[in-house]
């Protein structure tokens, strides 16, 4: 498994980088490998983001990514949440076997030990796309639906972005330390997420693009709001939202995103909301 560290970026050292500098600091590509678990270390609230690629033979994480985490097993002092992008999967964790079909998600708690991941089928692999963040109490592992995971209409159609937001790992859904996670899905004809933006001085965020067609693009807009920059995003790949940066994004067609975040507290809602004539 290969392991990528991204250290953290302060603002004004992010303000001088050009596209490659952007892209190498900011921007995740490679998600998914088949037969293989990809991962990122993001010194930000310490987020691992990364995907899982399983055939029918079970995949588990390896025992070297202990060299990253300074701990016996990777969940040993952390919690983990996934979400199935692909074909219909299963995880086994400490015994207990789960099936994960398309656009389900499951929450694994803090000392799970053993857990191992596959596809039912070969020719349509499960995609567990996941986000792992330092915890401090172990809570119950558990599965989420898309019916489970408290839809939340957003936007309006006259400013392109009418959305729902699906919100798997959240309070509303389930006790966790601190991760939170969750998917939008914009509405036919809208382009725009997460618009008006905002930031979370007390979170940081990583955004999960897919559901793109191959042709299609999102351009993803971060940096202060009043010095943006931008990264061209194709399907299944990630971008890290430092806490100081504005994370927003139109596309070109169809697409969704996975959203997830790590820090200080849970509050969905405590949002520093960007009024538009700031935005440069």
């Amino acid at each position: 498994m290969q392991i990528d560290v991204r250290h953290a970026i302060a603002p004004d050292h992010a303000e001088r980088m050009n596209t490659a500098e952007l892209r190498n600091n900011f921007h995740v590509p490679d998600i998914f490998r088949p037969g293989q678990i990809s991962m990122t270390y993001c010194h930000d609230d310490r987020l691992i983001l990364g995907g899982i690629a399983p055939g029918v033979e079970p995949l588990t994480f390896p025992s070297d990514v202990a060299q990253i985490t300074g701990t016996e097993t990777f969940l040993q002092r952390r919690e983990l949440g996934l979400i199935n992008v692909g074909g219909p999967g299963k995880v086994v964790a400490s015994g207990e076997r789960i099936e994960i079909a398309h656009q389900e998600g499951l929450y694994v708690g803090m000392g799970t030990a053993e857990i191992s991941f596959t596809s039912e089928d070969a020719s349509n692999p499960a995609k567990f796309y996941f986000c792992s963040a330092p915890a401090h109490q172990a809570y119950p592992n558990k599965k989420v639906t898309l019916e489970e995971a408290s839809p939340q209409p957003m936007g309006e159609a006259s400013s392109s972005n009418k959305r729902v937001i699906y919100k798997y790992v959240h309070p509303d859904v389930m006790p966790t330390c601190q991760l939170l996670m969750g998917l939008t899905r914009l509405e036919e004809g809208s382009v725009w997420n997460t618009m008006p933006c905002h930031t979370h001085d007390r979170r940081m965020e990583a955004y999960f693009y897919f559901d793109m067609a191959p042709e299609s693009a999102v351009v993803h807009l971060m940096g202060k709001p009043d010095e943006t920059r931008h990264l061209i995003v194709r399907n299944e790949e990630a971008v890290i939202s430092p806490s100081w940066s504005i994370h927003s994004g139109a596309g070109i067609g169809r697409y969704g995103f996975i959203w997830a975040m790590a820090g200080e507290n849970q509050s969905f809602a405590d949002m520093d909301f960007v009024p538009m004539p700031e935005l440069r």
